[in-house]
């Protein structure tokens, strides 16, 4: 496969194994083709390859080569219906599987490597290569229920790779923060039940697809393992700052996950089309500084981020290299701090409201 890859040499210098970072950049994962004007396209990722090969990141980080889920690793989130119905698109120019998703005639294999690439990058953090991975996949995933595809989403990448890491390396308690302006409502579903993947996601609400209230918190054993963030449009770099520190990094520590997993979705950047938040990259940089701060603290560093959305070309080249800058260690500077404005201490009041029925915030 032609790959956008690191010189190994020089990406494995850092002699601090936390700052080691892989990434998947592979550019068969740009062969699943939704048609003109359809926003989640093979340019996301062209965008975010131009920046991996900057002068600023190439060589610094270690290329992971993906490969194709199996399809026992695919059922253990999806239904073999749901998997049939994504084969049976195989060698198809065109199916709508909903109203806004579309394959072509390789999108079965392209999903079952954006599947398979999640795996892969948890071998390689379990395998000692480095602590942080960074998987640039397509299609997205975190929209994807057990049961059907839907929001430009076919398989739920970062979902397998949760049941992946606690099937195989046999972990009991995954972090998995979902940040993509969207609700992941297709990880939630498949985690709904359980008090192993501690699942939270920050979103703008009400916008697609309608779920994520702060009510839905988990059901049976897996009650108080959903924490649901809805925000409302124009929230900005304040109010995610804070929520996070506030809320999200009390709760990990009181979980202690050993690993930590992120739904990355860059769409709720200032200017994306499909949102109306007014998250710049110093915003999506302080995410991550305190999503590698709970890893540290919990998982002996070990995290891992999935690309879901992110629309705007521009940001997400921006959104990229803050976010990787960060994962290198190369922003050791003073933290960034925006002041607790009113608007933004009343959503982290409500929020905190909500998760003092399970945990001490």
């Amino acid at each position: 496969m032609n790959k956008a890859s690191a010189t190994p040499e020089r990406a494995g210098q850092n002699p601090d194994p936390l700052r080691r970072l892989g990434c998947v950049a592979d550019h068969a994962l740009l062969d699943h083709h939704t048609g003109q004007g359809h926003p989640e396209a093979a340019a996301r990722l062209e965008a975010i390859y131009s920046v991996l090969q900057s002068d600023r990141l190439r060589g610094r980080w270690l290329p992971i080569a993906p490969r194709m889920a199996t399809p026992e690793e695919i059922l253990r989130v999806h239904t073999l219906r749901h998997f049939r119905q994504v084969e049976q698109t195989a060698g198809q120019d065109r199916t709508h599987l909903d109203a806004d998703t579309v394959t072509s005639a390789r999108s079965y294999e392209v999903a079952r490597l954006a599947a398979g690439a999640v795996l892969e990058s948890i071998d390689f953090v379990f395998g000692g290569h480095c602590a942080r991975a960074f998987d640039f996949i397509r299609p997205p995933g975190h929209h994807a229920e057990p049961d059907r595809a839907m929001g430009f989403c076919l398989f739920n990448n970062v979902a397998i790779g949760a049941a992946y890491a606690l099937h195989h390396y046999g972990l009991r308690r995954i972090l998995l923060v979902d940040f993509d302006v969207h609700h992941g409502n297709g990880t939630q579903a498949a985690f709904y039940d359980s008090p192993e993947v501690l699942f939270t996601s920050a979103h703008q609400f009400p916008l697609y697809p309608g779920t994520g209230r702060s009510e839905e918190c988990g059901r049976n054993g897996g009650k108080g393992f959903t924490l649901n963030f809805p925000l409302p449009a124009g929230t900005d770099d304040a109010t995610y700052t804070h929520l996070f520190r506030s809320v999200i990094e009390p709760v990990a520590e009181q979980y202690r996950p050993e690993l930590v997993m992120v739904s990355a979705g860059f769409d709720a950047y200032v200017d994306d089309p499909l949102s109306d938040m007014r998250v710049t990259a110093a915003g999506f940089q302080t995410m991550t500084r305190s999503l590698a701060r709970m890893a540290e603290a919990h998982s002996a560093g070990k995290i891992i981020f999935v690309l879901e959305g992110g629309y705007h070309r521009q940001g997400l080249c921006d959104a990229t290299l803050s976010v990787l800058t960060e994962l290198l260690g190369e922003e050791d500077h003073q933290e960034l701090v925006w002041p607790l404005h009113e608007r933004a201490a009343r959503l982290i009041e409500t929020a905190k409201r909500h998760v003092s029925a399970f945990w001490r915030v």
